[in-house]
């Protein structure tokens, strides 16, 4: 069903049973796919693809060009993919050529009021992003995070699987997989995020090889190096650990400890 007011422009592509709601307009180039619902007010900008049962809410705001002054027109992207609850005001960018040239949100995610996902950011599957959160540019979110409302993330930032980010915290490193994070630019790891680990249904077996591996991560006597080899030597059979280990050494902006 679209509604009568809504604008429609010639070239989108929009499966039949797409709702589109009140004074809603979709551009030329928005490839729009089943069980997709646009409340009202809606603006589907540029190359933009939604994929299927996505419910985005009035004043959202996609595809619209990179807000980055090096942007020259050129035929960058946002994809999105199925299942996805965008809430009110909610604003994603195009890519840029210069970070690969894509804008990408997974599968399943949440992202709450006012959130902002700047150029080439990359948030997975199943996040939750709280009101307010703001993402600049080439961020890239785990599977799983929890990002508290206003927290605010820096350029190249990395958020790893399964982390939970206070609200309000400014996040200038990237925060290491499984962990609680808070503060204010930069933040700090508290602790292993216990409780999402248990929402998640990992074995208490992991849940204990990860808490640990958190406590070695932030004591201050102990280096970078030596903490990853402490780690690998004594849980380094075990998958998340794996991932974090991969996670601390791919680092290019630091991580947070």
């Amino acid at each position: 069903m679209i509604h009568p007011t809504a604008i429609i422009e010639r070239g989108a592509e929009l499966d039949s049973s797409v709702e589109v709601g009140p004074w809603c307009r979709i551009g030329a180039g928005a490839q729009i796919d089943s069980g997709c619902v646009l409340m009202s007010h809606v603006v589907i900008e540029g190359r933009t693809k939604l994929g299927k049962d996505n419910t985005v809410f009035p004043f959202t705001v996609l595809g619209a060009v990179p807000q980055d002054l090096k942007y020259r027109g050129e035929a960058t992207r946002v994809e999105i993919g199925d299942h996805n609850t965008i809430r009110e005001s909610v604003t994603i960018n195009l890519g840029t050529l210069q970070g690969g040239g894509v804008t990408r949100l997974g599968n399943g995610n949440l992202l709450m009021a006012y959130v902002h996902m700047g150029h080439d950011s990359d948030v997975k599957n199943n996040c939750i992003l709280a009101n307010g959160v703001q993402l600049a540019g080439h961020v890239t979110v785990e599977d799983y995070a929890n990002l508290g409302g206003q927290v605010g993330v820096g350029q190249y930032s990395r958020i790893g699987a399964h982390a939970y980010v206070a609200g309000q915290s400014g996040v200038e490193r990237d925060v290491p997989p499984f962990c609680i994070a808070i503060g204010q630019r930069p933040c700090s790891v508290k602790g292993a995020n216990i409780v999402g680990l248990r929402r998640r249904g990992l074995s208490p077996e992991t849940i204990q090889m990860i808490n640990e591996s958190i406590k070695l991560w932030i004591r201050p006597d102990i280096q970078r190096e030596q903490c990853l080899l402490e780690m690998d030597s004594q849980y380094g059979h075990c998958n998340e650990i794996k991932h974090l280990i991969e996670f601390i050494r791919s680092s290019k902006t630091g991580v947070s400890r």
